[in-house]
């Protein structure tokens, strides 16, 4: 009796836990939705399986990738990363289980709802992000940090693509959307990954100065993106090819400028640099389907699964660590799990260009994104469910 006593108390207290900080319940949950709508996906359209889908299978796909899996991934690093930065309370207990819920019910909802009426359906999904934006949004702006608005944009940028997406059910607008992801991860992964490896090359004595960020690229890089998401969205074919050129440039310069081959024996920052890569590759691949005909499931997920993937993984990995007191070092099997989600991107590519053929090369990409982030559930789960070392929030 006192064992299952204290066999529930321990399982209160680890689902307690994952709702004391906002990256603990939007990581686990982003990557158990990362395990479950990608096969769902394949054996949907193999014609394995038939769920009661709300929208159309592959548009349901696109949606849930980008607006389930990387809203997540947005609310559990930006609702963390907002309390440090603006020294505020953090979203905790039963306001960040109320706003998981909202989350989760998008999910299921999409799911299983086809009975259901669209106003329910579009209305839970897209009552989401706004939230997310809202609960930042007082932080920063109470603490005056006009740096940070930006975010905010961008994020709002990404809500109007999801208003069009599911309401239009236009791909112009999935397509958008993963233009607004890469342009998020131009704002932080511009932030944090030069700021990581300038870092570690400084703890090590090596010289750090070599890492070199400047203002005006970051900014043009900035500008050419928002430009291509208006041309992208409005159908200006060749203004978005010229445009996809521009930013890719940009973005490779920036990357030569962080200086990633100085932190290649650091798995943790090498994911980052490798990560964003694919956003200049899939902006070319992007020129290439306008001006060459190139597949535009290139683009896409080289977009999708290289860099808003790998990058997602990369943070989580190392937002796990720092935030729960431990130190800066991967679990076993994690580095395996770095190489295995850029493997799934190259083998994704090489699929729709017809390199490999379709059906092993879907189902070997399937099993390496799979592969991945199974690790991460694996390892971080314990982490995640449990308190920090040092007795401190997080």
């Amino acid at each position: 009796m006192q064992a299952t006593s204290t066999s529930a108390s321990g399982g209160i207290n680890r689902v307690s836990q994952l709702f004391s900080y906002p990256f603990r319940i939007f990581f686990l949950s982003m990557t158990v939705l990362a395990l479950f709508a990608i096969p769902a996906w394949v054996l949907q359209v193999s014609g394995s399986i038939q769920l009661p889908l709300a929208i159309p299978g592959l548009f349901w796909h696109q949606h849930e990738m980008l607006f389930g899996f990387l809203s997540a991934a947005i609310a559990g690093f930006l609702l963390t990363a907002v309390c440090v930065w603006t020294q505020t309370e953090r979203t905790h207990g039963i306001r960040l289980a109320l706003l998981w819920g909202v989350w989760l019910a998008g999910r299921l909802l999409l799911a299983f709802g086809a009975d259901l009426p669209d106003w329910l359906v579009q209305g839970v999904n897209l009552a989401f992000l706004p939230l997310v934006m809202v609960d930042a949004g007082w932080r920063i702006w109470r603490a005056r940090q006009k740096r940070q608005l930006m975010i905010l944009v961008v994020l709002g940028l990404l809500w109007l693509m999801q208003i069009g997406f599911v309401s239009r059910l236009d791909a112009a607008f999935s397509y958008g959307a993963l233009i607004v992801a890469m342009t998020l991860i131009s704002i932080i992964g511009g932030r944090i990954t030069p700021a990581f490896s300038t870092g570690w090359l400084r703890q090590r004595g090596l010289d750090s100065s070599a890492v070199r960020t400047i203002p005006a690229l970051d900014m043009a890089t900035l500008f050419s993106m928002v430009l291509l998401l208006v041309s992208l969205v409005t159908g200006w074919q060749t203004a978005t090819a010229v445009l996809a050129i521009l930013a890719a440039t940009l973005m490779l310069v920036r990357l030569a400028g962080w200086k990633g081959w100085l932190v290649r024996k650091e798995p943790l920052l090498w994911i980052l640099h490798l990560s964003i890569l694919w956003v200049p590759v899939a902006l070319a691949l992007l020129a290439g389907s306008i001006l060459a005909g190139w597949p535009a499931a290139a683009w896409t997920h080289a977009a999708g699964t290289g860099a808003v993937g790998g990058l997602i993984l990369g943070v989580i990995a190392r937002v796990s660590l720092g935030h729960t007191g431990r130190p800066l070092v991967l679990p076993k099997g994690m580095v395996a799990a770095f190489i295995a989600i850029h493997l799934a991107v190259l083998v994704r590519v090489l699929t729709a260009f017809g390199v490999i053929p379709w059906h092993p090369g879907i189902g070997g990409s399937t099993a390496l994104w799979l592969f991945a982030y199974s690790v991460f559930l694996i390892q971080y789960t314990g982490i995640l469910t449990s308190p920090r070392p040092d007795g401190r929030p997080g």
